[in-house]
């Protein structure tokens, strides 16, 4: 029996005194672009993760635009991406004039089918963007194996604190790419975080995020020459991090094992409890992944269910509780259906996941209640 309606959103940020102070350091010494609470930030992220380097930008989508610009990604190359993520993991390859090649993700886990991808690779594929959707790590061991040479990089916007075979995301491929997004497990706000243990690539998208400047702004106020100006090798970007945000990763960061932790628990509590229901697929993964839980999402067969799914989401908005589809079949967006001719059924694991998929409310703001309410109202249905 349901008890009083509650108001449960999709996601919410866990900010509070510690981050508000943090911030206060920058904002009383004035150095609020990018500098040493960058620096320390990066610094947390690379050795939580495992990495040589960590460079801090404005988003996963700079990040992911860095990573192709590093690789020297141009017009006439082909880089793979799944077709069921986020539109930026497609839109960074056009950015650079290239190609974007779709593969088909495997519904289980909505992560790109290696199988499929054997199919894709050509003599014009120059990248693979592996997505670790939701958190749970690619099948990396399989896609290596078909991508051979292929550089590989890691869009783990999703992904903070994951691991695959006890390797953390981030250090799995050529370049990872992470979001800091008030969705993601930790926030600054916006963000995002590029990681890779390739000295050369490390270095590169270092300069590039700052104008492709030989210096960084930090080195050239602090150092014994004023007048000296950075010297300009290449075409940059300015997609620096500024210190009132890196102040509030250095925080975050911390908190992240434990915000995971507290995921993964709740997720089996759902997992537990909502297992008997035959027209709820459940996510997968075993134990050689750490899953991050960024979100929690499942799949309905319409087949069975007693609603279709954007009904089931009706009635339980209507309960008090948000939902969310787990994101959109690239190929199916009308920009990309339009641009390569693509049917919607040239995908259908994707086409799967983009009308089926729902996201329930899981993150750290929620309480016991919250979970036994959730579950009592998918159970109603």
């Amino acid at each position: 029996m349901m008890t009083e309606k509650r108001n449960i959103p999709i996601s919410l940020p866990v900010t509070g005194e510690e981050e508000w102070q943090a911030v206060k350091d920058p904002l009383m010494t004035g150095w609020l672009t990018a500098g040493p609470k960058v620096r320390e930030f990066e610094q947390l992220f690379a050795e939580r993760h495992q990495v040589k380097h960590a460079v801090a930008v404005t988003s996963a989508t700079t990040a992911l635009h860095l990573a192709m610009v590093a690789l020297n990604i141009g017009p006439g190359d082909e880089v793979i991406v799944p077709a069921f993520t986020w539109v930026s993991t497609a839109n960074v390859v056009l950015y650079q004039g290239a190609n974007v090649v779709f593969c088909d993700i495997d519904p289980k886990t909505f992560n790109i089918d290696p199988e499929k991808l054997a199919e894709k690779i050509t003599n014009r594929t120059k990248a693979i963007i592996t997505v670790h959707l939701f958190g749970l790590c690619a099948h990396m061991d399989a896609i290596k194996k078909v991508a051979g040479e292929i550089p590989i990089v890691e869009d783990a916007a999703c992904a903070a604190g994951s691991g695959y075979k006890g390797t953390p995301a981030g250090g799995l491929g050529a370049l990872g790419c992470f979001s800091f997004h008030p969705r993601k497990s930790v926030t600054t706000g916006e963000g995002g975080m590029i990681t890779t243990n390739d000295d050369a690539l490390g270095e590169k998208v270092g300069i590039l995020r700052n104008h492709g400047a030989s210096i960084s702004e930090e080195q050239r106020h602090h150092g014994p020459k004023p007048y000296i100006l950075p010297d300009f090798n290449m075409m940059g970007f300015n997609y620096r991090m500024t210190d009132l945000q890196g102040a509030v990763g250095t925080i975050q960061i911390k908190k992240l094992d434990t915000f995971i932790n507290e995921r993964d628990r709740w997720s089996q509590y759902y997992i537990n409890e909502l297992k008997g229901i035959d027209w709820l697929q459940l996510p997968e993964h075993n134990t050689d992944y750490r899953h991050g839980w960024q979100s929690f999402v499942t799949l309905i067969d319409h087949d069975e269910a007693p609603y279709s799914r954007n009904e089931i989401m009706e009635k339980l908005q209507e309960m008090g509780i948000s939902t969310r589809p787990g994101t959109h079949a690239v190929h199916m967006l009308n920009f990309y259906k339009d641009k390569f001719n693509i049917r919607e059924d040239q995908f259908p694991g994707a086409k799967q996941a983009n009308d089926c998929s729902m996201a329930i409310p899981l993150h750290n703001r929620m309480n016991k209640e919250d979970f036994h309410y959730i579950v009592r109202a998918i159970k109603s249905l």
